[in-house]
């Protein structure tokens, strides 16, 4: 993960600092490991089966119901349709749960008690947002993310619109992939 203070234009490259700001707005973040033995061909089966441990820790943790595999790339039809759904800050009435398996895209979270914060998500990253959080997504410039999503309702989430507009103050900020490396 990379987080970035959008306020004073800063990204962090502390882990303890990065989580400790997380927790303070009511972000869970997670690493998982990956499993090597999936192909980037893999089916959401074989995913889902996978990562079946974990996933099932967290349905028991948050009472999620259902999960599935977002695969998205910049040839999906409808695509900018799509994003346009999520690039708009927007709350849910149930927590949104990502598990980032390939690509990477941007979460600006906008809690109550601060200013916006950025966090890119890599593949390994899991981030819990709760129901009711101020946020909105963007894929990055590859345009490429497949994610296991976890549900409290099998319909998915419904965005709210804050109409606010603080979102398009706010460019998707999005390293080149090459820098997962940087500490986060």
């Amino acid at each position: 993960m990379i987080l970035t203070l959008a306020e004073s234009n800063r990204t962090l490259t502390d882990p303890a600092e990065s989580l400790a700001i997380l927790n303070s707005i009511g972000i869970e973040y997670e690493e998982w490991p990956l499993h090597p033995s999936l192909s980037t061909t893999e089916t959401t089966a074989r995913i889902l089966e996978a990562y079946a441990r974990e996933i099932d820790q967290w349905k028991i943790r948050g009472g999620y119901t259902t999960a599935d595999v977002i695969d998205v790339y910049p040839e999906t039809p409808g695509l900018a349709t799509m994003l346009a759904r999520f690039s708009r800050e927007h709350w849910h009435d149930e927590d949104e749960v990502r598990f980032v398996l390939e690509g990477h895209g941007l979460f600006h979270i906008h809690p109550a008690s601060g200013p916006v914060v950025s966090l890119e998500l890599f593949p390994g990253d899991l981030i819990r947002v709760p129901k009711g959080t101020l946020h909105w997504f963007d894929l990055c410039a590859d345009r490429r993310i497949r994610a296991i999503r976890l549900f409290q309702d099998p319909s998915g989430w419904t965005p709210h619109y804050s109409e606010s507009g603080i979102d398009s103050k706010f460019q998707p900020l999005c390293f080149d992939s090459h820098h997962h490396d940087l500490p986060a």
